[in-house]
C-alpha cells in the first residue's frame, strides 16, 4: 500500500531528444495480468490521455505534455510517471506485482526507474510508528528521512529539472505528513478527558444521544455516504461488529450527510443492511460533536469508555488489526 501523503506535479519546458527537438512522448506500455483494456494518465486535476489495449494487448501512443509528474493508472491501481517531450518510454510490468514489477527502458528510463523504486522504499518506510513517537524523535526522523532521500535523489545524477521536481515533492511530503502529525497530537489532547455528547436521528427511529449508551464502551464511525475511503471500511466494520456482538461494546455511525440527502442515507443503509447504531448528524461538518473532536477528514473513529471519558479520539479503522488487539484488552 502506498504511502503518499502529498503529490506535487510541477509544469515545465521541452527538451532535446537524439540531439532533435521532438513536441512529444513516445509511451508504450505491456501490462501481463492488466486490470483493465484502457490505461490512463492524468496530472492531480485532470485525464491527459486514455490508451485502449491494441490486438495484441499492448498500450501505445504518442502525447504532448508539459513536463512533469504524472499518474498512469491501470484500473485502481496507478503508478508516478515522469514526462518530458522527447522521451521514448517503454514500460514492461506485471499488474499482480504492480510497483515491484515495474521497469523502463528507452530515453527517460532512469528517472521512472527511480520513481518506481522511490515508491517501493518509501512504502516500506514505518509511517505508523513514525506518527506515534514523541515530537523529537519525530523531528529528527523527518530531517533524516528527508536529507536520505535528497542525497539519494542527487547522486543518481539524474535530469535536472526532474531532480528539482522531485526533490520539491520529498520537501512537500514531509511537510505534509509533520502538520498531519501536528493535527495527531492535538487530536490526542483530547484522550481521557470527558466525550462531547451528541443527541442526533436514528435510523431505526427517534434520535440517539451519547448517554444512551452509558456502561458500555462506544466506538463511533464518523462517515458519509459519498466519502469512499469510508464505504471501504464498511466489510471490515461489520465484521468486527460481529465478533464483539455480545461484547459490552456498542458500535454507532455518525453520517454527516447533508440534511437534504436524509433520503439518500437511510437508502444507503438499507441497501448495504449496515449494523450498529446509524444516526446522521444535525449540520453536517458543523454539527458540535464533528467540531469538538476537530474533524477535518473521515473516516473518523472514536473510542469512549463506559464512563463516557475519551479513550481514544482517532481509533484504529476496523481494517486495523490493532482495532481488535485494543478491543480484546478493554474487554477483558
Amino acid at each position: 500500500m502506498r504511502k503518499l501523503f502529498f503529490i506535487a506535479v510541477a509544469l515545465f519546458g521541452i527538451c532535446n531528444s537524439y540531439g532533435q527537438d521532438k513536441s512529444y512522448v513516445t509511451f508504450q506500455a505491456d501490462i501481463a495480468n492488466r486490470n483493465s483494456d484502457s490505461i490512463y494518465i492524468r496530472t492531480n486535476q485532470k485525464v491527459i490521455r486514455l490508451i485502449k489495449a491494441d490486438k495484441s494487448g499492448v498500450f501505445k501512443d504518442t502525447l504532448t505534455v508539459k513536463e512533469g509528474i504524472y499518474l498512469m493508472f491501470d484500473g485502481k491501481e496507478y503508478t508516478q510517471m515522469f514526462l518530458k517531450n522527447g522521451y521514448n518510454l517503454k514500460l514492461k510490468m506485471d499488474a499482480q506485482k504492480f510497483d515491484e514489477s515495474i521497469v523502463y527502458t528507452g530515453k527517460g528510463e532512469k528517472e521512472n526507474n527511480y520513481l518506481a523504486q522511490y515508491t517501493i522504499s518509501d512504502s516500506k518506510f514505518d509511517y505508523d510508528t513514525l506518527l506515534a513517537s514523541d515530537e523529537a524523535v519525530f523531528n529528527k526522523t523527518v530531517s533524516g528521512k528527508k536529507d536520505s532521500d535528497i542525497a539519494a535523489l542527487e547522486k543518481d545524477k539524474l535530469d535536472a529539472g526532474f531532480t528539482a521536481l522531485q526533490k520539491a515533492n520529498i520537501e512537500n511530503s514531509l511537510q505534509g505528513l509533520s502538520q498531519y502529525y501536528k493535527k495527531l497530537q492535538e487530536t490526542k489532547q483530547l484522550n481521557n478527558t470527558v466525550s462531547p455528547s451528541f443527541d442526533y436521528v436514528n435510523y431505526a427511529g427517534g434520535k440517539s444521544k451519547l448517554e444512551d449508551f452509558k456502561g458500555k464502551y462506544v466506538y463511533i464511525d464518523v462517515w458519509a455516504t459519498w466519502c469512499g475511503p469510508c464505504r471501504a471500511e464498511i466489510p471490515y466494520l461489520k465484521a468486527v461488529e460481529e465478533k464483539f456482538h455480545d461484547k459490552n461494546i456498542a458500535f454507532v455511525s455518525i453520517s454527516i450527510d447533508v440534511q437534504k440527502d436524509f433520503e439518500k442515507w437511510k437508502k444507503f443503509v438499507a441497501d448495504k443492511q449496515l449494523g450498529g447504531v446509524q444516526l446522521l448528524a444535525d449540520n453536517d461538518w458543523k454539527s458540535e460533536f464533528v467540531t469538538a473532536y476537530k474533524i477535518s477528514g473521515i473516516p473518523r473513529f472514536i473510542l469512549i469508555d463506559p464512563t463516557g471519558k475519551i479513550v481514544n479520539a482517532d481509533a484504529p479503522r476496523p481494517s486495523n488489526p490493532a482495532l481488535q488487539e485494543e478491543f480484546e484488552k478493554l474487554l477483558k
